[in-house]
């Protein structure tokens, strides 16, 4: 009897603060329409929330970590735990990131957990942003949100490649020095903008300080901020569908917020933490103090940077070295067309393309709630089989001294074989992309079942769905 009492006593409370916090906020209505949000049941929607538990791991171990790590380059001699480099000069950042490992607890752990977090979280946004192109789901009203995704994804590259570089050991270190002399190459700003960004002229005490801010302050809050700005988008458009019988471009068929998609939520939210956590603690990854401390004039090789970087390192590899004058005021760096022009040119073109597509490819200003399959459109099949071979072969390129060893040829040869693949890989690809859609449009692959036998749903024109016999 005291038990059901307790249970009333418990749901009363609970009842008058909810009521208090209404009458302030106005709260009930905003949940009440938050749990009503129906989310389409697609495996695929998940990506993005793969990507959303992973920074939120990132930003948990990210703490952690901030609290031993040291961003200073100042010189000390190392006396520590890894007798291998027991002696040696090396900076402070160095030193920490050798204590994160050996002495604090669970500091290996979490270091290895935050840098598998980095490499999933930057693949599940390509991933995601591989899904929404093929599927169309750019198209009217949703073009802002295709920018933010493609910001997004440059902002995670960035936090990448700032955390990567921040333990100061000589692989992150080169990484940081190839960085500067791109900054460096831009014309016009570049001399001034590697000031900035670097503190100076290469090698600078500064660095490591600077990439501190950006990687804990600055390139989070954008992401927090563009994160927030997407889901609210998404709440405000609500999610753009499959189609299928009973969906139209009026109306969303899926599970509710709460409680069916809160709780497959949470049940990913574990899972990718579990993953991580096991990465974390039986995977290796980043070993610092197998390369030793950075030194300006020591290059380790091979040496290749995080996956996600490394079609930038392939573009500068593959690249002939062109540097011509234009007057005695202005020359043009080798090193810019691989690493700012090439780069610079993807992601305009990943911006525009949704404004691509519409005005020369399917001249179609409609607005869509429902996407298309891969094969719906054969031109955006082609362009982006294309562009995902062209970005494959430069991240392969990343590694071509390895590849050459491996196969036992040349690095000219490898080198070549690589630049021939980098321009006609895509072209072959993408036409074969275009022709299987065509093909597959052909066959009558967009056709779902009936409820009704001996009838099938084939969509329209218009977005919806019209009967047609068996085939």
């Amino acid at each position: 009897m005291k038990t059901e009492e307790r249970k009333l006593d418990l749901i009363a409370k609970s009842k008058r603060q909810r009521e208090w916090l209404d009458e302030r906020l106005g709260s009930a209505s905003w949940a009440v329409k938050g749990m009503r949000y129906v989310f389409p049941d697609h495996w695929s929607f998940l990506l993005g929330e793969v990507a959303l538990f992973c920074f939120v791991i990132l930003v948990a171990t990210g703490i952690y970590l901030t609290l031993f790590f040291r961003p200073d380059s100042t010189e000390v001699i190392y006396h520590g735990s890894y007798a291998p480099l027991d002696g040696q000069e090396m900076s402070a950042a160095y030193k920490s990131v050798l204590d994160l490992s050996f002495n604090v607890r669970m500091g290996l752990l979490f270091r290895q957990m935050h840098h598998w977090a980095a490499n999933i979280f930057v693949t599940s946004i390509i991933l995601h942003q591989m899904r929404v192109f093929f599927t169309g789901a750019f198209r009217r009203p949703r073009e802002l949100n295709w920018i933010i995704g493609v910001t997004l994804l440059i902002l995670a590259i960035g936090l990448g490649f700032t955390g990567y570089s921040l333990p100061d050991d000589l692989l992150s270190g080169t990484g940081l020095r190839i960085a500067y002399s791109v900054v460096l190459g831009i014309p016009f700003i570049g001399p001034w903008l590697a000031y900035l960004l670097f503190g100076g002229e290469w090698p600078t005490p500064a660095t490591i300080s600077r990439l501190f801010v950006f990687h804990v302050m600055l390139l989070p809050a954008l992401i927090i901020a563009l994160i927030g700005a997407h889901l609210l988008l998404i709440m405000r458009q609500h999610h753009a569908d499959f189609p299928g019988p009973g969906k139209t471009e009026r109306n969303v068929v899926g599970q509710p917020a709460w409680p069916s998609q809160a709780l497959k939520s949470t049940g990913l939210m574990l899972i990718v933490f579990a993953v991580i956590a096991i990465l974390g603690g039986l995977v290796q990854i980043n070993p610092v103090w197998a390369y030793g401390p950075y030194r300006a004039w020591v290059v380790s090789a091979p040496a290749q940077p995080d996956w996600y970087v490394g079609w930038l390192e392939g573009s500068l590899r593959l690249f002939p070295a062109v540097e011509f004058s234009i007057t005695k005021w202005f020359t043009w760096p080798t090193i810019f067309a691989p690493s700012v022009l090439v780069p610079g040119l993807v992601f305009l073109v990943m911006y525009m393309y949704p404004f691509i597509e519409k005005r020369f490819l399917t001249h179609d200003y409609a607005e869509h709630n429902l996407l298309d399959y891969p094969y719906s459109v054969p031109a955006r099949a082609g362009i982006g089989m294309a562009g995902f071979t062209f970005g494959f072969v430069l991240t392969i390129a990343g590694g071509n001294d390895v590849l050459a060893q491996v196969f036992n040829i040349s690095i000219y040869e490898m080198t070549w074989i690589l630049r021939v693949a980098a321009i006609v890989g895509p072209i072959v690809v993408g036409y074969a992309a275009a022709k299987l859609a065509e093909a597959l449009q052909r066959e009558g692959l967009g056709v779902f079942r009936s409820h009704q036998p001996g009838l099938q749903l084939r969509r329209n024109a218009e977005g919806g769905f019209e009967e047609v016999g068996e085939h």
